[in-house]
This record gives structure tokens, C-alpha cells and sequence, in this order.
């Protein structure tokens, strides 16, 4: 595979970028939390598709392995509006990482709240979407366990549910039940639909504020996450 042509990098902690719809974040808001280590995130142009972005980032992080370092992401751009509002969710992601000796996972997070204008940080409710898992790290669980098994957009997923933020925001994780899943292409909405259903999220009162694919790195490296490609819509 021939090395890959960075155009931007973003190296110091919340740097920013955004282009056609799309945004950047090189998100080590843990970092203190290292004893040692760096992440440098790069935006390395459209994929071949024509649409979205690919990029990816490197790091490395010693030292407390149950926190989190950091949370690069893509992001899509968008008008906040009610998840009742939203008709899908389409979205396409490839990605890989160069070892597998970390402590990290690769996600789809998505915030909502009440408020429209709420801060695009936190929300009342969090949706994750683990597309990995490396390192034996967990999602936030009150249970210990799944809460529940569902096959949704022809993958099957553990369900998982939590606290945040001092238990201000609810979390709910969806891990896929038979490994890792490289290459996604879903319909997002039919998460939210399952939720509505079967765990009274109530979408006609949560605006949808943020559309994110990352990683959350724990420890380990240095690491290379790549994403050649990144699609998603709000529609």
C-alpha cells in the first residue's frame, strides 16, 4: 500500500478543520490523564467515491489505561433538528488501524439534548456505535453486561447502556457481536428507531446535535488509524 498523502495536519490539542460539509477535530481532551504521548490528526483528501473525507491520525499514549486520551473525529456538518424530523441517517466508513497491541475503539458518537443550541460536548442522550474494540476496553455499562441483543441494519449488536457526565447523560452502545466491523454502510436512523421503541428515547423531543466518526484512545502506540473513507448525511 503506497504511503499516504497528508494535506493538512492538525498536531496541537482541539486543532480544527473543516471543508464541504465535513470537520476535523484532533480531540485529545484526556490528555493529562498520559504520563507521556502525542497525536498529530490528518486530513488526507476525498476518497475515490467523490464524497466525504478520508483521514487519519497517529498516536501514542502511556500511562493510565482505563482513561481516555482522546477522541479524534470526523464530523458532518449540519442543520440541528429533531430526531423525529430526521428521515435517515445514511452513512459509509472504512477504516483500519497498524496494530492491534492498544487499548482503543473506533465509533460513531452522536449527542442530543433538549435544547436546540445545547454545547456540541455533551447532550442528555449519547448514541455510540462501535464499529472496534482493541485492548479488551468496555463502553459505559451500569449492568456489566448487554442489556439487550439486536440485529439492526443486518449487523447484530450487544446493547449497552450507562452514565456520563456525573449521570447527566444517558449512553447508549451498540457493539457488534461478532468482531469488528471494517467496512460500515447503514441507515443511523434505525438506531434511533430502536431506541424510540424499545427504550422510550423520546426522538420527538431530541434535537440531534453532533455526527461523529472516531477513536477513543486509551494506551498504547504509536498507532496509526486510518479512514479512507467517511460519507454521512442527515436527511
Amino acid at each position: 500500500m503506497p504511503p499516504i498523502k497528508h494535506l493538512i495536519a492538525l498536531a496541537t490539542q482541539y486543532a480544527y478543520w473543516s471543508k464541504d460539509g465535513y470537520e476535523l477535530i484532533n480531540n485529545t481532551w484526556g490528555q493529562y490523564a498520559a504520563t507521556s504521548g502525542n497525536q498529530t490528526t490528518y486530513y488526507d483528501g476525498v476518497p475515490s467515491s467523490g464524497k466525504g473525507i478520508a483521514w487519519s491520525s497517529v498516536w501514542e499514549w502511556q500511562g493510565g489505561e482505563n482513561n481516555v486520551k482522546s477522541f479524534v473525529y470526523g464530523a458532518r456538518q449540519f442543520e440541528r433538528r429533531l430526531v423525529s424530523d430526521i428521515h435517515t441517517l445514511p452513512t459509509q466508513s472504512q477504516w483500519h488501524y497498524d496494530r492491534e497491541d492498544i487499548r482503543a475503539n473506533v465509533a460513531y458518537d452522536i449527542f442530543t439534548d433538549t435544547d436546540k443550541d445545547h454545547v456540541n460536548s455533551s447532550g442528555e442522550y449519547e448514541l455510540m456505535i462501535w464499529l472496534g474494540r482493541f485492548g479488551g476496553v468496555m463502553p459505559l455499562t451500569e449492568a456489566k453486561q448487554p442489556i439487550a441483543h439486536v440485529n439492526i441494519a443486518g449487523y447484530d449488536w450487544e446493547v449497552y447502556f450507562g452514565y456520563n457526565h456525573g449521570g447527566a447523560m444517558k449512553v447508549y452502545s451498540f457493539l457488534p457481536a461478532q468482531g469488528n466491523i471494517y467496512d460500515f454502510r447503514a441507515d443511523v436512523k434505525l438506531f434511533f428507531s430502536y431506541l424510540t421503541k424499545e427504550h422510550q428515547f423520546p426522538a420527538d423531543k431530541q434535537y440531534m446535535l453532533i455526527y461523529q466518526l472516531g477513536t477513543e484512545a486509551f494506551k498504547g502506540g504509536p498507532a496509526k488509524f486510518v479512514v479512507p473513507k467517511f460519507i454521512a448525511d442527515v436527511r
